[in-house]
């Protein structure tokens, strides 16, 4: 859970802009009323007049005698030589001793038979507690109606509703849309959230229930880790866009990687730019992980191919190349790219064993168009969100799975190495929907 209270903090840009478009649709056109009566959490006391006291049985026929504070024996001398009393024997005037008021005989006298037998008759001077004032300690309760105390529910608050009908049906697909959710997939999420309720009443936090169930169906398939293979050294090739967090990505991952044990090396294969290699480096020392870097301006497929070669040698478990950000419209990078793949390919004909593309949650619907791109160039493997923290498109993210269903390994909220989480679809269901989880 530490993960999803960060993750939805970050997505406050996302969420709060469907919360607040809901309300706008529940409002327009929705009646105030009554709530759900809520259950109680659970009172130990019920709402009796007379509850007993623990510590002690109440006695049923005599509760006067009991009511003095100093409950003392009787501290006359002559009932202790008869034991056995009639039960019809009246106790009248020792009700009031004035003479004394602390018995000295350590012996407690042997109470009448039909008066009820304390637990533990030893200690006599322990004061018995007085049924009457029980009732005291209790919580007042008559504010609560009688249907309330009867079930232990709290009163209910009145909450807006909207029946759910082909008008609000499309101010809520309008909505998706407007969240980077696109067409397709937003027209699917509100048809299946449709299906057999339409007619009835919804508030707005039973519509976010419903729309987060059909969100985290949406990318349940999609959401899969980074797989790891025995084959030595699994090459991850890593592209993407200029400035879409390929380079912190990858730091991250190494980290992660070298926390779990794995041997990782790393090829900073953006030789055009000169700070993502010391970028790369910064990481790797951090990380302990060994940076393989070329003069600056080099061919990037020659230095994958000899970063796979000392990989081999050294035994890494992990080799992940770095590339030089490239937009999806300059077909000479592109072919660079595939230039790179072909390279490697020499060196082990399997290799790279995954392709992630990074994606800048901040490019909205532009993100489908450099999954098709890239899809066609480096044959994309998964898929990697980051800066989900400073977009309110993050349903873009939903769209990509809905079309294309590329694995989706991981999502950034910000630039510590803890930003960088696997990818669970009902934490970020609820998280751009600002709905609330249990703990």
């Amino acid at each position: 859970m530490a993960f999803f209270s960060k993750l939805k903090d970050r997505l406050f840009k996302s969420s709060s802009k469907l919360d607040e478009g809901l309300e706008a649709i529940v409002e327009d056109g929705g009646a105030v009323e009554p709530g759900e009566p809520e259950r109680e959490p659970e009172h130990p006391q019920e709402p009796e007049p007379q509850p007993e006291p623990e510590p002690q049985p109440v006695p049923r026929r005599e509760p006067e005698p009991e009511r003095e504070p100093e409950p003392a024996p009787v501290p006359e001398p002559e009932p202790e030589r008869e034991p056995e009393q009639p039960p019809e024997v009246p106790e009248p005037g020792p009700q009031q001793p004035p003479e004394q008021p602390q018995p000295t005989d350590p012996e407690p006298v042997t109470p009448p038979p039909g008066r009820p037998q304390p637990s533990d008759p030893a200690p006599g001077p322990q004061p018995v507690e007085i049924p009457g004032d029980a009732p005291d300690e209790l919580p007042p309760q008559e504010s609560r109606g009688m249907l309330g105390r009867l079930f232990g529910r709290r009163e209910a608050k009145p909450v807006m509703r909207r029946t759910l009908d082909d008008d609000m049906l499309e101010s809520l697909e309008e909505l998706l849309i407007a969240a980077d959710m696109g067409v397709d997939t937003a027209l699917r999420v509100t048809s299946n959230m449709a299906e057999g309720r339409l007619g009835r009443k919804l508030s707005v936090e039973e519509i976010k229930r419903l729309l987060a169930a059909e969100i985290a169906r949406v990318l349940e398939p999609v959401a899969r880790p980074l797989p790891l293979y025995p084959k030595r050294p699994q090459v991850v090739l890593v592209v993407g866009v200029n400035g879409s967090g390929k380079t912190t990505t990858i730091g991250k991952l190494a980290s992660q990687f070298r926390a779990a044990g794995k041997k990782v090396v790393i090829a900073a294969g953006d030789t055009f730019r000169a700070a993502a290699v010391e970028q790369l480096q910064v990481w790797g020392e951090r990380a302990g992980v060994p940076v393989l870097t070329a003069p600056e301006g080099s061919d990037p497929a020659s230095l994958a191919f000899d970063a796979m070669t000392k990989a081999q040698a050294e035994g890494a478990d992990l080799l992940l190349i770095d590339t030089a950000g490239r937009l999806q419209n300059r077909q000479d990078l592109m072919e660079e790219l595939a230039k790179i793949v072909r390279v490697i390919r020499k060196k082990d004909p399997e290799a790279p064993h995954n392709t992630l593309l990074v994606l800048d949650a901040t490019t909205g619907q532009n993100a489908l168009t450099q999954v098709e791109v890239f899809r066609k160039i480096a044959d994309v493997s998964g898929l990697v969100m980051t800066k989900l923290d400073g977009t309110a498109k993050g349903g873009v993210l939903v769209a990509l799975a809905d079309r294309f269903g590329l694995p989706i390994h991981a999502i950034g909220v910000g630039e510590q190495i803890d930003d960088l989480a696997p990818f669970d679809p009902e934490e970020f269901a609820a998280a751009l929907t600002g709905l609330e989880r249990a703990a």
